[in-house]
């Protein structure tokens, strides 16, 4: 009972729009006091939180997709991989795919991800005769990747929670994500030759595939180097984001003609802010955290899933159905900060894998992402596109049945997740 309290406590912090940082800030000091802890631990258990070498990826990773976002770099990537694909029907929505994928294994952010593809690629789409929510769905729907394809935001912030291998958690990620990119390529044909897409297409230009190839190279380059050394055991995750950056760095501002001072500012300032907000919602998380374990909430649930669940099955069934209600309402790091610690322990009870888990759980995030009312890349591509939501949301409700029939995929097939990691092994 007591634990169904404390739940529900947080949740009414939460829907009456109450940051999620200061929610879990809150909830945890306020049931610390009600055990006697004193205060000055929970001062202690902020800071100590956000002290984490791996967490210095994450403002890393965010400046550098802010500064190829305000170089403009997107389109070039687009204009190259649209050259090679943009003849066929629905070749455009391909380079879509294709492009968020690459620029994924840069940013490691989805709304990055939407800004920076979405800028370019609807304008075009649209341009050649495309259905507007065709358009829509495949570009909020192509967008997740950037959390699914490594590197990873909410994959650095599940590691520090599950204490395991951020680079494993990496790798991991690379097989899920090029099935996904697969899945998505192949609803896009289906559905342009339904006449989602016109049914002719003249690619951009032909005979500029070599010099739109060459523009486009850098942008690879950075990409490949960041994931080839993580596999390699060159970087860490961290060093990785950082070589990114120097890379970004020497491409935007000695390779191009750079940026503004002002649009370098607006970068910064916000990736800041960004990282800002995470840091106070893992910081509340851990207050939260260790409120909730002296109560031995996470023990209390993890017994009665025991007691009541016995197959991993019906346990998995369980644990997607709350994770779709919580999408609906939570944004991706609030709900791995404050439904993984209650269900760690129930994965050693059913014989599941963190290092698998964690990747079913950004699937459940992606789905979140796109589904209202606080689907963050909806927002992003309506804001881009000037289209109103019902529009984005209708184009995106195909790729959530598609994100599902992944989650099933992993499921029966765990190799996909499992594989790529147990070779660095």
């Amino acid at each position: 009972m007591e634990s169904v309290l404390v739940l529900i406590a947080l949740f009414v912090f939460l829907f009456t729009g109450i940051p999620v940082g200061i929610a879990l800030t809150t909830t945890g000091i306020v049931l610390l006091m009600m055990k006697g802890v004193p205060l000055a631990s929970v001062s202690m258990e902020f800071l100590g939180s956000v002290n984490n070498f791996i967490l210095l990826a994450v403002p890393v990773f965010l400046l550098t997709s802010n500064i190829l976002l305000k170089a403009g770099v997107a389109k070039d990537l687009f204009d190259a991989v649209q050259r090679w694909v943009g003849g066929v029907r629905g070749g455009v929505a391909i380079a879509t795919i294709i492009s968020c994928g690459i620029f994924a294994a840069i940013s490691g952010s989805s709304v990055a991800v939407a800004a920076m593809i979405g800028t370019v690629a609807i304008p075009e789409m649209v341009s050649r005769g495309y259905d507007r929510r065709f358009v829509m769905g495949t570009l909020a729907a192509g967008a997740t990747l950037g959390i699914l394809i490594p590197p990873s935001i909410p994959l650095i912030i599940y590691s520090a929670v599950a204490e395991e291998s951020t680079a494993q958690m990496f790798l991991a990620g690379v097989g899920p994500g090029l099935f996904l990119i697969a899945a998505f390529l192949v609803y896009c044909v289906i559905k342009s030759f339904l006449g989602g897409a016109p049914q002719t297409e003249a690619a951009a230009g032909d005979g500029g595939r070599m010099m739109a190839s060459v523009r486009a190279l850098p942008t690879i380059v950075i990409a490949l180097t960041m994931i080839i050394g993580i596999y390699a055991g060159v970087f860490t995750p961290t060093e990785s984001a950082a070589v990114g950056l120097v890379m970004t760095l020497i491409y935007v501002f000695g390779m191009r003609r750079g940026v503004s001072f002002t649009d370098f500012r607006e970068a910064v300032f916000g990736a800041g802010l960004t990282t800002a907000n995470l840091l106070l919602i893992i910081a509340g998380a851990n207050v939260f955290g260790k409120a909730i374990m002296l109560y031995r909430i996470p023990y209390e649930i993890s017994g009665w899933i025991a007691a009541n669940i016995e197959s991993a099955g019906l346990f998995m069934i369980s644990v997607t159905a709350v994770l779709l209600v919580m999408g609906l309402f939570l944004e991706g790091i609030a709900m791995i900060l404050i439904v993984l610690p209650v269900l760690l322990p129930s994965l050693g009870v059913h014989g599941i894998d963190a290092v698998w888990f964690g990747i079913y759980f950004v699937l459940m995030i992606e789905i979140a992402l796109i589904t209202p009312p606080v689907g963050m890349n909806l927002f992003v591509i309506q804001s881009v596109a000037r289209s109103s939501l019902k529009e984005v949301m209708h184009g995106a409700l195909p790729y959530v049945f598609i994100m599902l029939g992944a989650v099933l995929a992993i499921y029966f097939f765990p190799e996909i997740v499992t594989y790529i990691p147990s070779l660095s092994k």
